[in-house]
């Protein structure tokens, strides 16, 4: 127990050392708080945390990530963050600085011992990423006090990360992807020539394949089918067309029924070859069939022909035999000389004829004919020939007399065309005539047939707007090539009439079922609009937990009703196949939705609460489904608050804390 006198003295001293205690305290600084301020300079170092080396390296790595990725880091070092929170305060300094999606703010509270990174995180820089930055190299510097080396840290990771882990340079990239060019071109080049060298050998052996041998063909492979069914659409072809010559000249020498059985073989080798160019047409058209629809068709093709092949060459023998040339040889070689001068009288005829002609039509009209009598005298002069080679060959002995046969088959074939090629010069005038005298009353059904075609117009649609445009500027082409080109002319007067009579059928198809379309199309598109408003207002309000699928199917339904609605008064037959499209898929976004919120809700543990509901409905929005497990060090718990802007926003980071 203090005395009484002690007692006082020890209330004296007490007073004044908490006097004194109180004067230091008024005197001492505060701790130099800094409040958030716009940023002049890219290292700002308000704490004296770096020495000046130190202040330059960091200086350095700042701008090396800028030189290399066009990202500006901010990086400042403050004793306190004026009582505002590590957080807040970056978010204010951000904001005074104006920063952009190419700006990160790295702020360090070196008494405080806390810290904070605030920007939008660079697109090529994954969420675990610059957490595994900031776990692994930034806070153990900062924790160790080493503020310089946080720094460098956090401007280096960026820089790598951006880059990919391995650092690689763009020149080295460069170097990698030129070789690999240059691999790949090597091996396009010698994959190509190995497969041409394939393709060869492989048609040669297609060529020697049964055309019944369905199994061995469907082996081959599509380039070389195609070729080779091209190259026996030719082969038919022209066997047909040799065999009809010989055909024509058998009938005047034998007569109709004696030469039925080689009538009946090309009619059915004509018929065969129709179906294998119309598999050809269907293949080289516009819509694309499966590698094993064009296989198919392909082998289908190729037996067609060979059949029809087979048909024709099993008559050789039997058409030779009655065609024995050998027989009555020297009367043939006679006809054919009389043959052959009737036609070198027709040809100066048939010459003045193609002069006429020339000068009073453009030579695209005459083009189909115009070197007809030069070829004409050239295939008299190669009949000739063989006419005299016949002879010669019947004056040799009896079995060598043989050279007679094609003799008289080439002189045959000649005077054939000969006779062809001026029948088509004498014909020339006829046809252009006869074109010339129907052309009036063509225009005048064409007319009227346009007159019609307006009047459904309504029910036609763009077809029949496009029919009515191509029929007026025919009839506008026909009068003006009229004297001209009357072949043409004609042709193009027909041509517009006949698509003009299809589109006019249809409209008015159209027109008796119009009333009927409206009703269905009204009734549909009352059912997409609900359905589509359902499920918008379902995924909207589960947004949180609904995938892209959902999202998908909605924004297709969307696409297929906006369709419906802007063709409703146009093409209402598409716009009801839209509406229908809308609808369905309105539904089946519905479904995936409903099915993507179960998912979503069966892998979190059960929860009523406001914020439960606020993050399905997209209100909060969930950085732990990204990846974001930094959240939980700024006590936010992964969920922030959405706010305006693109995809990019949802790329913002705020996160740090205690070191």
């Amino acid at each position: 127990m203090l005395l009484p006198n002690r007692r006082a003295r020890w209330s004296v001293w007490a007073a004044i050392t908490m006097l004194l205690a109180g004067v230091m305290l008024v005197g001492a600084p505060t701790g130099s708080a800094e409040p958030p301020t716009r940023l002049g300079t890219y290292v700002v170092d308000t704490a004296e945390a770096l020495d000046p080396a130190q202040f330059d390296d960091v200086r350095s790595a700042v701008d090396q990530l800028y030189g290399n990725q066009q990202i500006r880091l901010w990086i400042v070092y403050v004793r306190d963050f004026d009582g505002l929170g590590p957080q807040v305060w970056a978010e204010r300094t951000a904001t005074q600085s104006g920063f952009g999606k190419r700006d990160l703010l790295l702020a360090v509270g070196t008494q405080t011992r806390d810290y904070w990174l605030y920007g939008v995180l660079p697109s090529s820089v994954s969420d675990s990423e610059l957490d595994g930055l900031l776990t692994n190299d930034v806070e153990p510097a900062l924790r160790e006090s080493k503020w310089a080396e946080a720094g460098i840290a956090t401007a280096t990771g960026l820089d790598s990360a951006m880059r990919g882990s391995g650092g690689i340079s763009v020149r080295t990239l460069l170097i990698v992807a030129l070789l690999i060019a240059l691999v790949v071109g090597g091996l396009v080049l010698y994959s190509r020539k190995r497969r041409k060298d394939k393709n060869t050998a492989e048609l040669r052996a297609a060529r020697q394949l049964d055309p019944d041998n369905s199994v061995a063909l469907g082996a081959l492979s599509l380039d070389v089918l195609q070729v080779r069914s091209r190259e026996v659409l030719v082969e038919i072809d022209n066997a047909i067309r040799t065999s009809g010559e010989e055909l024509d000249l058998a009938t005047g020498e034998f007569g109709a029924t004696a030469v039925t059985p080689f009538s009946t073989a090309l009619t059915h080798a004509k018929t065969a070859a129709s179906k294998a160019f119309s598999i050809r047409q269907q293949l080289d058209d516009d819509i694309p069939e499966t590698p094993d629809q064009q296989r198919t068709m392909l082998v289908d093709l190729i037996g067609t022909v060979g059949r029809a092949d087979r048909e024709l060459d099993a008559q050789v023998a039997e058409f030779d035999a009655m065609r024995d040339l050998l027989i009555n040889a020297a009367d043939r070689l006679a006809a054919l000389t009389r043959d052959m001068v009737e036609l070198t009288g027709r040809a100066p005829v048939s010459e003045t004829e193609l002069a006429r002609l020339t000068t009073t039509y453009p030579a695209s009209v005459l083009a189909p004919i115009h070197d007809n009598v030069r070829m004409a005298r050239e295939r008299i002069t190669f009949a000739e020939q063989n006419i005299d080679n016949g002879r010669a060959a019947l004056a040799q002995p009896v079995g060598k007399q043989g050279g007679a046969v094609a003799a008289i088959r080439a002189a045959e074939s000649a005077i054939g065309q000969a006779r062809t090629l001026l029948d088509a010069v004498d014909n020339a005038a006829a046809n252009i005539q006869q074109a010339t005298d129907g052309l009036p009353a063509a225009l005048q059904e064409l007319r009227a047939d346009i007159d019609t075609a307006k009047t459904l117009a309504s029910y036609g649609g763009p077809e029949s707007v496009i029919a009515i445009a191509a029929a007026e500027a025919a009839v506008a082409k026909a009068m003006a090539d009229a004297s001209s080109d009357p072949l043409d002319a004609f042709h193009a007067a027909v041509a517009a009439d006949a698509e003009l009579d299809r589109v006019n059928a249809t409209a008015t198809d159209r027109k008796l079922a119009a009333e009927d379309l409206r009703r269905r199309l009204e009734r549909t598109l009352t059912d997409a609009r609900s359905r589509l408003s359902a499920a918008t207002d379902y995924i909207t309000t589960r947004r949180g937990g609904v995938d892209a699928n959902a999202r998908t199917r909605l924004s297709e339904a969307q696409r297929n009703l906006d369709t419906a609605q802007r063709l409703d008064a146009t093409d209402p037959a598409q716009a009801l196949a839209n509406a229908q499209a809308a609808a369905d898929m309105a539904g089946r976004a519905l479904q995936e939705a409903q099915a993507s919120v179960r998912a979503w809700e069966s892998s979190r543990a059960p929860s009523g609460t406001a914020q439960a509901g606020a993050v399905l409905g997209g209100i909060l929005i969930d950085g732990l489904l990204r990846g974001a497990a930094g959240g939980s060090r700024s006590g936010s718990g992964g969920y922030r608050a959405g706010s305006f802007g693109g995809s990019s926003g949802s790329r913002r980071t705020s996160r740090g804390g205690r070191f």
